[in-house]
């Protein structure tokens, strides 16, 4: 755990609070939550369905990136009063709102690593392709 009065911890504050894009990449930002986000703008799913979606996550980071993405109100976590237990995922208006940034974000990193790595083949996100 960071200390809040860290110079780390206040360098990044003062810029998420001076740049909307550095405070885009700190909701988004990391190796699992766009894989998450990806899954959810399909609709509901799921706990154990996103966990078997994502290859080598682990439960762990799973749960600490959805408790992120909830605590930034892009996702919701639905608990259902049943036994055993059964929580879903889903994704909120807002994060709604991110398709369009998530679909550029996808087509740029598509288009760059096909430059860096001297192909030409057109690879697509099956997510974010059927989300067009």
């Amino acid at each position: 755990m960071r200390k809040d009065t860290s110079t780390n911890a206040l360098n990044e504050k003062q810029i998420n609070d001076s740049c909307g894009m550095a405070y885009s990449l700190s909701v988004i930002g990391g190796r699992w939550k766009p894989a998450i986000l990806c899954r959810l703008l399909y609709g509901k799913m799921r706990y154990s369905d996103l966990k078997n979606s994502i290859l080598n996550i682990s439960e762990r980071m799973l749960v600490s990136q959805l408790r992120e993405l909830e605590a930034d109100q892009v996702i919701r976590r639905i608990v259902h009063p049943v036994v055993p237990p059964h929580v879903d995922y889903e994704i909120t208006e807002l994060g709604l709102t991110m398709k369009p940034m998530l679909k550029a974000m996808s087509d740029w990193g598509n288009m760059h690593r096909s430059k860096v790595q001297g192909t030409e083949e057109n690879i697509k996100d099956d997510f974010l392709l059927q989300t067009q």
